[in-house]
């Protein structure tokens, strides 16, 4: 499997469509409906934070990161506001923000990994995080930083055997109502 760094501006809908199926049943109540979580996700999208894997010219897996120039998945309230309007750009905007979380300087932090359900179980998802490995050595970061929702207990088993280990648990009864979870466990992973 090659991993590219970035995507086609072509691949946009496709990286919105597997995003949408990883993570829908978390964000739907707040970038709900369907379609214009979509064009969102579609419209804001950073090539730059984005480490992408295809199968025949077709987009099957995606690992996006922050860093200090940015997230896979940015935008703020005004980019929000020309999917939702005004009102829905705002609180969309401030539920969003539960899920901000601080970035280190020597970190780098992982916004999502997600696979195409055809690609599931065949290694795509390793490719991945070994990618994101390369990239935080590439950029002087001594660690990779991701947050697991405790509900999902095959990806931490995953994230811990490729070498991540728990060193915080957040909870937040706010999440619960907006996002489905209130607890998740930040995982490290020391590259350098």
């Amino acid at each position: 499997m090659i991993v590219r760094h970035g995507f086609a501006p072509a691949d946009r809908p496709a990286l919105a469509r597997l995003y949408w199926a990883a993570f829908g049943d978390k964000l739907g109540r707040v970038l709900g409906p369907e379609d214009r979580a979509r064009t969102f996700i579609a419209q804001v999208a950073s090539p730059d934070h984005a480490l992408c894997i295809h199968d025949g010219g077709r987009l099957i897996g995606v690992a996006g990161f922050h860093s200090r120039q940015g997230a896979l998945v940015g935008g703020g309230i005004s980019e929000l506001a020309n999917v939702y309007g005004t009102f829905g750009g705002i609180w969309r905007g401030l539920a969003l923000g539960l899920l901000e979380r601080p970035l280190a300087e020597d970190e780098l932090l992982v916004d999502g990994i997600f696979v195409a359900e055809t690609h599931r179980g065949r290694g795509v998802g390793t490719t991945l995080l070994e990618a994101l490995a390369r990239e935080a050595v590439a950029r002087s970061c001594a660690r990779v930083r991701l947050d697991v929702i405790n509900s999902n207990p095959r990806a931490r088993a995953l994230y811990e055997r490729r070498g991540f280990t728990p060193i915080a648990e957040q909870s937040n009864r706010l999440l619960r109502p907006l996002f489905g979870f209130q607890t998740a466990t930040t995982m490290v992973r020391r590259v350098i």
